[in-house]
């Protein structure tokens, strides 16, 4: 697909709902994982004992930052999005405009990510995307996470 047919084809979803993903369970494993990753081994997040006297969710949570570090996956471009924009040569996250945090996952708990596409704006080699991202948590109203991404694409 063209840069011009993939501009007109976006414009028509701004605005819009344009995906949602599959659930994605945060295990313990995963948290200690990213703990490792990072070196942020607060208590709340990694051990399981503590947590079910002292947290007042009474389990660990996920670092905000592991559920951020998801959006790729839960946006649905970890693959580099080729189903979704034929002809794109790569996909660049160019940053975020505004991040909250509004919810603790536990372990154990399944998110999944629906965004909403807010505009697309020409640069030199391709379009820029800002979506909205919502993190949503399993059996709960009050999302995880809400992010404003931004997106390059390059033709």
């Amino acid at each position: 697909m063209t840069l011009e047919a993939t501009r007109a084809a976006l414009m028509a979803e701004v605005g819009q709902e344009v995906h949602v993903s599959d659930w994605v369970e945060i295990s313990q494993s995963r948290i200690d994982a990213f703990a490792s990753a990072t070196g942020d081994f607060q208590w709340i997040h990694t051990d399981p004992e503590r947590a079910a006297r002292e947290s007042p969710w009474k389990k660990t949570v996920a670092h905000g930052f592991l559920t951020l570090s998801l959006l790729p996956v839960l946006r649905g471009v970890g693959d580099g999005g080729a189903e979704r924009f034929p002809g794109v040569r790569r996909i660049v996250n160019y940053g975020l405009n505004h991040v909250r945090f509004t919810n603790a996952v536990t372990a154990g708990a399944r998110v999944r990510g629906r965004a909403r596409l807010k505009s697309v704006e020409d640069f030199k080699g391709g379009l820029q995307l800002t979506e909205e991202i919502s993190v949503e948590i399993e059996g709960h109203s009050r999302p995880a996470c809400v992010a404003e991404t931004i997106a390059r694409l390059y033709f």
